[in-house]
């Protein structure tokens, strides 16, 4: 089954940490990310990022939809950027140098193309991060460690069961549409986005059906085990925290730490090599 947004077992050093200590570096790691603008720290960022990715053991294939998704996603945010706001770099560093005119007021200068870069690798920080979270955390465990950072159980338990349930529907959506084929829809390429449209739309609507009424055997069994009844609650997945976890996450603090004193040494969240 394809993976889009949900946990791949394997045994790498980034699977035996518990759950809280990765959301824990990855909040960190992202808002080292959003912090700064200085491209060589956001490199830095990127690279060691991409090393954990590698460390985990989950490949690029196992994520290829997702990965798919995000770089359609930062390409048009890129474009939009672009069309917008041509000079928004030139704004940002304070100089300008021309490389070439494409049309009136769209040219493309040095300080427009750094901004981009830095977006884009702001994109190369997070997105690795999320993905080793969502795909080395069991998804009970994450509903404990998102209880355990503060959040209500009953929303950390929420959003487990969302991710728990996304390949199922995915599957449930791939039966559906086997189905409609059969019956004569055609949804392949050979036809037009128009038909393929209304095609996919014959979908739609068992599919909200077949899940409303899977949303509804959930929550009678779980009102019936009277969830929500008490304030708190234990967890079976819940692991105590080990050396390596400590580590972790006392080196997602070191990287807020950097962000902030690069903030300081820069005179702001920008690094200008233009001055």
């Amino acid at each position: 089954m394809t993976n889009v947004f949900n946990y791949i077992p394997r045994s790498s050093p980034i699977h035996a940490l518990t759950g809280a200590a990765k959301l824990v570096c990855m909040l960190c790691w992202t808002m080292a990310a959003m912090i700064t603008f200085d491209t060589r720290y956001l490199l830095f960022l990127c690279v060691s990022a991409l090393l954990l990715f590698r460390l985990s053991d989950i490949h690029l294939r196992d994520v290829k939809v997702f990965l798919v998704f995000v770089t359609v996603f930062m390409v048009l945010n890129n474009v939009l950027i672009y069309l917008f706001a041509p000079e928004y770099g030139v704004e940002m560093y304070g100089a300008r140098t021309l490389l070439f005119t494409i049309w009136g007021h769209y040219t493309v200068t040095t300080q427009q193309l750094l901004y981009h870069a830095n977006v884009i690798l702001k994109y190369g920080v997070t997105i690795p991060m999320v993905l080793l979270f969502v795909s080395t955390t069991q998804p009970s465990e994450f509903a404990a460690s998102l209880n355990r950072i503060g959040v209500s159980y009953r929303i950390a338990y929420s959003v487990s069961l969302a991710l728990r349930y996304i390949p199922d529907i995915l599957k449930e959506y791939r039966d559906i549409s086997l189905a409609q084929q059969a019956r004569g829809v055609e949804l392949s390429g050979k036809e037009n986005l128009f038909k393929r449209l209304k095609g996919a739309s014959a979908i739609l609507l068992p599919l909200i059906l077949s899940s409303l009424e899977r949303i509804e055997v959930v929550a009678t069994a779980m009102e019936l085990r009277c969830f929500g009844k008490k304030e708190k609650r234990t967890w079976y997945r819940a692991r105590a925290f080990a050396k390596g976890d400590y580590l972790i996450m006392a080196a997602g603090g070191l990287l807020v730490a950097g962000s902030l004193v690069l903030w300081v040494l820069n005179g702001s969240r920008m690094w200008n090599p233009f001055v």
